[in-house]
């Protein structure tokens, strides 16, 4: 008799543990998922290039569902390319609705566009960088991006400070040079 309590006891102690494991992941999992979902909506917001309220994102274990509307082909593709640079992002799935085709969409040449679009996510990548830094006053840095060279301009409270913005945006992908124009505040 005592045998079988302890077996039954056994059994349901090894359970409890295995169901809260599964609970605990699937929380961290969730969470994971939310941090992602709030990364990719402030990347968004962040593009002054997109409306980002008509652009909606859900997250599911790291991958990115893209709905709502877009005013051109090109709003479209730059809005995937920024969510795929978010840390965390397995893969893009774009399902945005594009609803008017622009004449200069058709006619544009393909390498400008890509230089421009290539642009515009790096100087998103780069500001959202600056403002999730703990280190950094991203809001008092102002990011403008020309053929991959990024200036920075702005004021910030020491050479640490100015440094560091600097590695931030020459750590990006697709920045060919830095310019710094930043200010030490003193």
């Amino acid at each position: 008799m005592k045998k079988t309590t302890l077996s039954v006891l056994t059994s349901i102690v090894l359970g409890s543990m295995a169901f809260t494991a599964n609970a605990a992941q699937d929380w961290q999992d969730d969470a994971k998922d939310a941090w992602i979902d709030g990364k990719a909506e402030t990347t968004l917001l962040l593009n002054t290039n997109l409306n980002s309220f008509d652009i909606n994102t859900d997250v599911t274990d790291g991958n990115v569902t893209l709905t709502g509307k877009v005013n051109s082909s090109v709003d479209k593709a730059l809005a995937a390319e920024l969510v795929k640079s978010v840390d965390g992002v397995n893969e893009v799935n774009n399902e945005l609705t594009v609803m008017k085709q622009h004449h200069s969409d058709k006619n544009h040449d393909s390498d400008t566009l890509a230089d421009t679009l290539t642009d515009s996510k790096v100087a998103t990548v780069v500001k959202t960088r600056l403002l999730f830094s703990t280190d950094v006053s991203g809001t008092d840095i102002d990011v403008d991006v020309e053929n991959g060279v990024v200036t920075l301009e702005g004021t910030v409270s020491s050479d640490a400070e100015r440094d560091l913005a600097v590695t931030i945006a020459k750590n990006t992908d697709d920045v060919k040079d830095v310019v710094s124009e930043i200010r030490v505040a003193g």
